[in-house]
């Protein structure tokens, strides 16, 4: 293993902690494809952590027991091989149930978060990897937020954000997400299509993806087939490609949807701008549900994440797949070193 003081730094946040995110940063932190590329420990609870590790030695998950080690300050962690080194906020109630929604676990879901952003912002830590959280426990607790990407870009100060997806190579961004379809029409407009366009463009950039070729993806049937199904492609999305064109960035589109993506995931695209939730989401999650992850665009930091949700059913024993965390962890590697 290469020399640790070589490695960047990427924290792990343990997410809801009645979800199986204590479970899977575990398994994360002793990967040796993790392990071999950054350093990392977990923001958390300790003493859940121990739970999570008797839970995963007990269903057989580890060759050996690992280690955990309770750690107050980013400059305690040793990262040694078998050891699990938790930043231990201390904020689990004794006894918190698996599997189960509550105030309490929503707010420390958020208490990782706010550190973790302390951290990436002071430079303290080069990227941080989130573990699940469940945006019912957050609303609960009373947090502000209603989810990842509205808490990171606030505590980080980013005016604007957006969510990209990853999976096996296809990167996707979306102009809407939580939206209704309905909604999301009226919303494709040339101002709202161009800001995802320049952001993309601006965050590859600083990911180390050097001009990055950006595809539109159109919002009608065959992107409207010249306005036979449609003219949004026509009074929109079109104004929007052209006038980033012209701002330099390496954009192209309108794109049909059902094409797109394929052509993108055999590399001929870095990227896909997509008009809305679905469109976007199915072409990455036919990818794999264990291989996709989330990174944020717009903000100060590098933060990834995992593509899944806190999995209440399978909370606390033993059985979670630490797949995604892994990859993206792997993903905030590839871009450090790009960068």
């Amino acid at each position: 293993m290469s020399n640790t003081s070589q490695k960047p730094t990427v924290a792990m946040t343990m997410g809801d902690p009645a979800g199986i995110g204590p479970e899977i940063c575990a398994l994360a932190a002793l990967s040796p494809a993790v392990t071999d590329r950054v350093n990392t420990f977990v923001i958390g609870d300790a003493k859940r952590m121990e739970e999570a590790v008797s839970i995963l030695a007990e269903a057989g998950r580890f060759h050996a027991r690992p280690t955990v080690r309770s750690i107050q300050e980013p400059g305690d962690a040793t990262y040694q091989p078998g050891v699990i080194e938790v930043l231990n906020l201390g904020n689990v109630p004794s006894g918190l149930p698996w599997g189960e929604l509550s105030a309490a676990a929503g707010q420390c879901a958020y208490d990782y978060i706010d550190k973790a952003v302390a951290l990436a912002v002071e430079h303290t830590i080069d990227a941080i990897c989130t573990a699940p959280l469940n945006k019912e426990a957050w609303k609960l607790a009373g947090v502000p937020y209603p989810g990842h990407t509205e808490a990171l870009a606030a505590l980080s100060g980013s005016p604007s954000s957006a969510m990209m997806l990853v999976n096996r190579g296809l990167r996707v961004v979306h102009v809407t997400t939580h939206v209704s379809l309905k909604e999301a029409i009226a919303l494709a407009t040339k101002d709202r299509v161009l800001g995802r366009i320049r952001l993309t463009a601006t965050s590859l950039e600083r990911f180390g993806v050097a001009k990055p070729r950006i595809a539109v993806a159109g919002l009608n049937p065959h992107a409207g087939e010249g306005g036979l199904f449609g003219d949004e492609e026509q009074t929109e999305i079109i104004p929007a490609v052209e006038a980033a064109q012209a701002e330099g960035i390496n954009a192209s589109g309108p794109w049909p949807p059902d094409s797109i993506y394929a052509r993108a995931a055999s590399g001929e695209f870095d990227v896909v701008i997509a008009m809305y939730h679905d469109q976007g989401h199915i072409a990455i999650k036919m990818l794999g549900f264990d291989t996709g992850i989330n990174v944020t665009l717009g903000l100060p930091i590098l933060r990834t994440s995992v593509d899944h949700g806190t999995a209440f059913d399978i909370a606390g024993k033993g059985v979670a797949r630490e797949k995604s965390m892994v990859e993206a962890m792997l993903v905030a590697a590839d871009f450090l070193a790009a960068r």
